[in-house]
């Protein structure tokens, strides 16, 4: 089974993903460390995104390797966050990224989440869920993750949001029968339940 897990930055898709594949038992796949890594790969080595995301090899789960180098830290930095929102409107480092994401989840029980996953890479997932939250709690969130100023992480997010509409994305819509769940207010527990309630009622309904 595929849970595919989407919504615009800040909204929880990490946290809420990690969390509801440990309760069920699933593997969490988290598909925007794959453009993070794509473009501290370029950063690092001169090489365009597109080049970078054909020919290294990226692992994803507790923690995130290049070609075999961790860089599940470097990753998370401002800068890289900026660069990887660039790099993901690129089609050449999104159709490479899509294809590796789609063979992962032929097989095997997965928590998948990203800014287009039930849209573009799972759109035939059993569970799909669309998380958001007001800007400002999005933005709350992600200073307070990064230690940033809250207000001008809003304004970066504004504009991440802006280039993340087109280019083939569709960040800030939930796709065709996704559940919405809007998490401003809720602790994570509360919005893992009720994802993990969702996706029990799908397997019952499966049989």
């Amino acid at each position: 089974m595929v849970v595919a897990i989407d919504g615009p930055a800040g909204a929880g898709k990490s946290s809420v993903a990690r969390a509801v594949a440990g309760a069920l038992g699933f593997t969490y796949l988290d598909t925007g460390a794959m453009y993070r890594a794509v473009a501290l790969a370029a950063r690092d080595s001169g090489v365009s995104a597109a080049d970078v995301a054909r020919r290294v090899r990226i692992a994803v789960g507790d923690r995130v390797t290049v070609d075999g180098r961790d860089v599940t830290e470097d990753i998370r930095t401002p800068e890289i966050s900026e660069v990887a929102s660039v790099a993901a409107a690129d089609p050449a480092v999104r159709a490479a990224l899509v294809e590796e994401q789609r063979r992962l989840l032929r097989s095997g029980d997965w928590v998948a989440e990203g800014r287009d996953i039930a849209t573009v890479v799972a759109p035939d997932a059993e569970v799909k869920v669309f998380l958001t939250a007001s800007p400002e709690e999005r933005a709350r969130r992600r200073a307070e993750q990064l230690g940033a100023d809250p207000a001008r992480i809003l304004a970066e997010q504004r504009l991440r949001d802006e280039r993340d509409v087109g280019h083939g994305r569709s960040t800030l819509g939930a796709a065709p029968g996704a559940v919405e769940v809007d998490t401003t207010g809720l602790s994570l527990d509360e919005v893992v339940d009720r994802v993990a309630s969702l996706v029990r009622d799908a397997a019952g309904a499966r049989g």
